[in-house]
């Protein structure tokens, strides 16, 4: 019986061995603690390589797929963004429209009688200013425009001050400026004609009143806007009434204000147009008004063009202080 057992141990240790299974996983290095199992070593090399290297390979394929992912997502928020400004680009609109009423021009597509070309056009601006009655002309224009946008200016930004900070200046204020802005500015003509009389001062009063409204309306906007958690940490810090304007209120509501003083110097020269029309002897308004009578379509051209580039150096010039003084914000547009 002990024989058969010791022949059966001897023929299943046999059976077990490496050589008669090929597809057995070799052995690793021996474990050198004394007190250890020694048939500890070869299951836990044999359990452990696979898992290691399973682990190894979700490791790295985690650590490239965050990559990519991240990359990936870099690339798309980069990608959400206008990109970088290009210089000068304001004027590229304006060339492409000259270029194509030059090539209309010199195909003979456009009636010269009703839009005569650009060199035409540039031919009698030179003309003019030769003579000096552009000079005059245009001097006028701007001294006009000047006083009215200054004056708006001022009373713009003081009624929206005194409307934005305070609920008795809201209750006086605001519902005045709102009718004001309902009523057609250019409908109060006949009307600032009686009180001011027909010279030079409803035509400031008008400009004035044209300038005044969005810069109002867009300032105190941004007043009401400003986050009341604002007020509540400058009282927590004890500021001022001064400080707090100063240092809380100012810079929340400049980004309002500058879009209103836009829109405002856009006005002056919107309601400059129509006022040097009535009752002036000068000024760019009055010099198309005498070019309509004698049918001079070419000097029409010459002031709207003339408006047109004091318009757009104006924005230009608003635009570039707006971007300095607000150079602390990271907008699109920077």
């Amino acid at each position: 019986m002990t024989a058969m057992t010791t022949s059966a141990g001897t023929s299943t240790a046999t059976g077990t061995s490496p050589a008669a299974h090929p597809n057995t996983a070799p052995k690793t290095a021996p474990n050198t603690d004394p007190g250890a199992d020694p048939g500890a070593d070869t299951d836990t090399a044999v359990t452990a390589a696979p898992a290691v290297a399973a682990v190894a390979a979700a490791a790295a394929s985690g650590a490239s797929g965050a990559g990519g992912g991240s990359r990936g997502r870099r690339r798309r928020r980069r990608g959400l963004a206008p990109g970088k400004p290009w210089p000068a680009s304001r004027l590229a609109g304006p060339l492409l429209l000259i270029a194509l009423w030059a090539v209309a021009s010199a195909a003979g597509r456009l009636d010269t009688g009703a839009i005569p070309a650009p060199w035409t056009v540039l031919e009698t601006g030179v003309h003019l200013w030769t003579d000096g009655t552009l000079t005059t002309d245009v001097l006028t224009s701007l001294e006009r425009a000047g006083y009215g946008f200054a004056i708006g200016l001022i009373a713009g930004v003081t009624l929206a001050l005194v409307s934005g900070l305070t609920r008795t200046g809201e209750a006086l204020i605001d519902g005045t400026v709102q009718l004001n802005r309902a009523i057609p500015t250019l409908g109060l003509i006949p009307l600032f004609i009686l009180w001011l009389g027909i010279g030079e001062t409803f035509k400031i009063a008008i400009i004035a009143i044209v300038v005044y409204i969005p810069i109002y309306l867009n300032t105190h906007a941004a007043l009401s806007g400003i986050d009341h958690r604002f007020v509540e940490l400058a009282e927590v810090q004890g500021l001022s009434k001064v400080r707090f304007v100063r240092q809380v209120v100012i810079p929340g509501a400049l980004p309002g204000f500058f879009v209103g003083l836009r829109l405002g110097v856009t006005g002056s020269w919107l309601g400059l147009v129509v006022l040097e029309q009535i009752n002036a002897t000068s000024g760019l308004g009055y010099m198309m008004f005498q070019a309509q009578n004698y049918g001079q379509s070419d000097v029409i051209l010459v002031g709207l063009l003339i408006y047109g580039v004091f318009g757009l150096i104006s924005d230009s010039a608003v635009r570039l202080i707006e971007r300095r003084v607000l150079s602390w914000r990271r907008t699109l547009s920077n």
